[in-house]
């Protein structure tokens, strides 16, 4: 069975199906909480969400029945062990050992669980980094937004934020350096800083880990050592801003990518709704448009587009007019799954 979570500014709501062509939709489930974070592991099965309660605070619920019921500790699982308070889970990311998920939260901190999301401990190295001061907020906030855990090597991980940029450790969390190498930040004194980049989003494949993508504020770039150094890959494009990235789920080379006309115009240029698809690492581009609407006033954030793992792919997006966009083959041709949702922050696909 197919499963796509749409989380929202409202509430989490669940789509099925059989055979990617009709969905049965359910929801809203924690209705009123925003929702961030999703993660969908089908080894368990488990389903673990990032909810965001105005009268609650932030909390990290998980499910074994798709929704049907849901468990939450009864402590806090994601809180500083003294001074501050999390503000936002904003994302869950699973490794190769189903107990250790990564949580990566606002203010800019990482988090880690070894009892499959039940509780998790800060990693002091990334909050204790000599940069963290100078760490700034973006539109949005100042968060961790991208966890990428080496599947080479639990002690590898990547982390990007808003601002700060990317950030590697090599020893499991003791100690973080930044690797921004190449990445421009056309608002500081010093384009090319060490860091304070503003980064959107990172992706990669567990098969090719060395190789990432990453769109910036401004910027869409390669790295093929890790993110030790980037190469610009926005030639092709309309435009060079954005949110999201996407790599496909069977061959690295192939990446999605939804531009937005600029950072004062966040929505697609001249309302063009369509995503674009580089077979060759981001060398060319193509615009993936049949069944998108036009007129498209509206935006796609950084964790509202996904692919699943079927054959052929899928690839989903979700905007923030709450209409939520399907494509059973690559990118191809597309159909609506949803309309009238409440603002989407982030759509989860996977077969359970």
């Amino acid at each position: 069975m197919h499963v796509l979570a749409i989380g929202t500014r409202k509430g989490l709501w669940l789509a099925t199906s059989e055979d990617r062509e009709s969905w049965e939709l359910r929801g809203p489930h924690h209705p009123m909480a925003e929702v961030y974070a999703v993660a969908i592991d089908p080894r368990v099965p488990r389903l673990l969400v990032g909810v965001d309660s105005s009268h609650f605070g932030p909390g990290v619920l998980s499910s074994h029945d798709l929704g049907e019921s849901w468990q939450e500790p009864d402590q806090a699982p994601v809180a500083f062990p003294s001074d501050g308070a999390v503000e936002r889970v904003w994302q869950l990311a699973l490794t190769p050992d189903p107990e250790v998920v990564y949580a990566g939260t606002q203010p800019s901190a990482l988090f880690r669980s070894v009892d499959g999301g039940k509780s998790f401990s800060l990693v002091e190295g990334l909050w204790n980094h000599p940069h963290r001061p100078d760490w700034g907020a973006g539109f949005g906030g100042q968060a961790v937004h991208t966890v990428l855990p080496d599947p080479r090597d639990p002690q590898r991980l990547t982390v990007a934020m808003s601002t700060g940029g990317v950030y590697r450790t090599f020893d499991g969390g003791t100690s973080w350096e930044a690797s921004n190498r190449g990445i421009e930040a056309y608002f500081l004194p010093d384009p090319y800083p060490e860091y304070g980049q503003c980064v959107h989003k990172i992706a990669g494949h567990p098969t090719t880990p060395d190789r990432l993508y990453l769109q910036n504020h401004h910027g869409v770039y390669r790295s093929s050592d890790g993110g030790g150094t980037w190469e610009s890959i926005a030639e092709g494009l309309p435009s060079d801003f954005g949110f999201a990235m996407v790599v496909h789920p069977h061959r690295p080379e192939v990446i999605y990518n939804f531009p937005l006309a600029a950072d004062s115009n966040r929505f697609p240029p001249n309302g063009d709704c369509a995503v674009y698809r580089s077979p060759d690492g981001g060398a060319t581009w193509t615009a993936l448009r049949t069944g998108l609407p036009s007129g498209f006033w509206t935006a796609v954030m950084r964790d509202a587009m996904c692919v699943d793992t079927a054959t052929p792919a899928g690839v989903y997006f979700g905007s923030r007019s709450g209409e939520v966009y399907a494509s059973a083959d690559e990118g191809e041709s597309w159909y609506r799954v949803a309309e009238h949702l409440p603002d989407v922050l982030c759509v989860r696909a996977a077969e359970v």
